[in-house]
Order: C-alpha cells, then sequence, then structure tokens
C-alpha cells in the first residue's frame, strides 16, 4: 500500500516524543496536519498505531511492531537521497590513497571511521608505499591522493599542497651499541655510523 515519508516521519517523531503536538514542533508543522498524516498512514496500513483514550497517544501492539520497520524505511530514504546527491556531483565511488609508510593509522582508526561516515557511499582503498614510491603511484593514475615526508621535487604533473602534520620518528639501537652511551647527542652521531637503507631505486 502506498504510504508518504512525511506520514512515517509523523509517526515516528510522535512515538519517539509521546505527543503530536511536540511531534508537530519537531517537524515545524501544525498539529492537525501530524494528526492527519498519521490517520492517513493507519489508513493505508489498516491497523490502529496509537491508542488516544488517554492524555498522551500511546503506542498500540501493532504500532510498536510497525515503528521498527517505519524507522528503517525513513533511514533507508535518507540513504538514498545521500547517494543520489553524490552521483549528480562531481564525487567519484572510489577513492585510492596512498601513505608513505613513515605515517601509521591510530590504533582506534578514527580516521577511517570519520571518512565512512562522511562518505558512506565511497569506496576507500588504502595503500602504503616507500618514499618516492607514493609519488609514482599518484603520477601513474593508481592513486588519486598520496602522503609523503617533504620532498625537494615533485614531478611535474603533480600538484603538492603542505599539511599541518606532525610526526615522530625513533630510534633504536642495542644496550652495547656506541650510540646507546651517547644519550642525546645521539642524532648528531648518526651519520658516522653504516647506515642500511631501503631503495626503490
Amino acid at each position: 500500500m502506498p504510504y508518504s515519508p512525511e506520514s512515517l516521519q509523523a509517526f515516528v517523531e510522535a512515538a519517539a516524543l509521546g505527543s503530536f503536538s511536540a511531534a508537530a514542533r519537531r517537524l515545524r508543522k501544525t498539529q492537525s496536519t501530524v494528526s492527519t498524516a498519521i490517520a492517513h498512514l493507519e489508513a493505508d496500513l489498516g491497523m490502529v498505531l496509537f491508542d488516544r483514550s488517554g492524555r498522551y497517544p500511546q503506542l498500540t501492539d501493532a504500532g510498536r511492531q510497525v515503528l521498527g520497520h517505519a524507522q528503517e524505511i525513513l533511514a533507508a530514504d535518507a540513504r538514498l537521497q545521500q547517494l543520489s546527491v553524490r552521483l549528480s556531483a562531481p564525487v567519484e565511488p572510489r577513492l585510492t590513497v596512498v601513505f608513505s609508510d613513515v605515517y601509521q593509522l591510530d590504533p582506534a582508526q578514527r580516521v577511517l571511521q570519520r571518512f565512512a561516515e562522511a562518505f558512506p557511499e565511497i569506496e576507500l582503498e588504502w595503500l602504503d608505499a616507500e618514499g618516492r614510491d607514493v609519488l609514482e603511484l599518484v603520477d601513474a593514475g593508481r592513486a588519486g591522493l598520496g602522503l609523503l615526508p617533504r620532498q625537494a621535487q615533485y614531478p611535474d604533473a603533480l600538484v603538492a599542497q603542505p599539511l599541518a602534520h606532525h610526526s615522530e620518528l625513533a630510534v633504536y639501537v642495542a644496550s652495547e651499541h656506541p650510540l646507546a652511551q651517547a644519550g642525546v647527542r645521539a642524532a648528531a652521531q648518526l651519520a658516522r655510523h653504516r647506515q642500511v637503507r631501503l631503495s626503490a631505486q
């Protein structure tokens, strides 16, 4: 049977607030409009959703069962509207980002959670790479966005934008290593010791 989103919204708000007048204030409508919308929904469904015999309307057994379904329909309608906006706007359905291995996600993955909340319809692919490999992946079109430490030069086809992001690195040495006794001067003495580096060259 056909029923309008307005009728479902009026029903859900009235059930949540326990009052047709309170639902009307929340929806910025008149009480008679809300009452009529709920009455139409009851007629469409062929059941009574509220017991109106008391001072405040109370959900009937049928109303309590219908409530969950109504909330699901409204949530799906909201998601569909969000999707239609994104599809009509120049927003890609999939985003690939590549991060230098210098940067690590926080254990709670709050960045990913915030992205999912803001863009629930966009598929996110997360890549890790070393140093200038990040630039090569973006330059080749494999990723749309990359994050890496500041470089002396960037490929001409790429646009680089500095970010206010702070990253810390730590150096660990064996207890018997000479640097272990250097204390705060250890960083200045690193150049005197053999370095083993990973390189994509």
